[in-house]
């Protein structure tokens, strides 16, 4: 069983500001790291480490930070494809953290969107059926509508994490086993007919809502100092915990998740606050 991760990596800055600006304002603010950060890279490299065998497929751009991206992730288990970089400029992502744990981001698309259809399907050309196929909202409708199809066509098990949110993503409910999205996205997609929803709540905790059950899993405590990459380490570690027992996610994969996110939030920036290898294997042996 292997997990496909088609999404996107990019080059983290982390700015330390006082608070989240109004429309308008100008305001001083300092530069604290750089690191790997995306959706796609963040929820892969955490899988990866919990012994989950991972391909992240996700462009690099022709420039020093694309090369930069690739040594880092030499040190991973991970195998990150296509192996050469795109002629674009490597994705950016300005995260802005405030005094108070809150984030903003903005992040750009050019490498991700150079990504092309074909590209990724040629490098799911060896998925098998019971395979994951991964996906967040880094795409446009038509390319993870197009991926989803293809997927489910060959027997992949889809997991859909729709951040960034688009609100036509509402129409591909049907290709999806399993969503993961917070309370915004699910009141704006309103989902519907999947086997397995999961809904986060922030620092309240997190909702699963099967056929079979409905369990509300209250967030693992802890002194909140970035909550940047919470989320991604949470759906990571919620599918890798039932990947490993060879379950769809339930009540367990749901702590483990939340003990892992609450790992994240103690520390600052993102590639960087995630836990090691070490800390998730302890991790999820508790309660087995």
């Amino acid at each position: 069983m292997r997990v496909y991760v088609a999404g996107n990596i990019v080059v983290d800055e982390t700015w330390s500001i006082h608070e989240l600006p109004q429309k308008g304002a100008s305001i001083h603010g300092v530069k604290i790291s750089q690191d790997i950060g995306g959706k796609g890279a963040n929820q892969a490299i955490v899988i990866s480490r919990c012994g989950i065998e991972t391909q992240l497929i996700a462009a690099t751009g022709d420039d020093i930070n694309g090369q930069w991206i690739r040594n880092c992730m030499h040190n991973e288990t991970l195998m990150l494809l296509p192996e050469n970089n795109i002629a674009e400029h490597s994705d950016t992502s300005i995260i802005f953290t405030s005094d108070d744990g809150d984030n903003a981001i903005i992040t750009t698309m050019a490498a991700a969107n150079a990504l092309t259809l074909d590209i990724i399907l040629a490098h799911l050309a060896d998925a098998s059926a019971g395979d994951i196929l991964l996906q967040q909202g880094n795409f446009s409708v038509e390319k993870t509508r197009a991926l989803f199809s293809w997927a489910k066509n060959h027997g992949l098990i889809t997991v859909f994490n729709p951040s960034p949110v688009n609100p036509d993503f509402a129409d591909l409910w049907p290709l999806v086993d399993i969503a993961v999205v917070n309370q915004h996205e699910a009141e704006l997609l309103q989902p519907a007919g999947i086997a397995t929803l999961v809904i986060t709540q922030g620092a309240a905790g997190a909702e699963l809502i099967t056929d079979s059950q409905h369990h509300f899993c209250p967030a693992t405590p802890v002194q909140s100092v970035d909550s940047t990459g919470a989320g991604d380490t949470f759906l990571a570690v919620l599918l890798a915990s039932a990947l490993l027992r060879g379950v769809t996610p339930d009540a367990l994969a749901l702590q483990h998740a939340s003990a892992a996110a609450a790992i994240t939030v103690s520390r600052t920036g993102t590639f960087k606050a995630f836990p090691t290898e070490e800390e998730l294997c302890a991790l999820l042996a508790v309660g087995l």
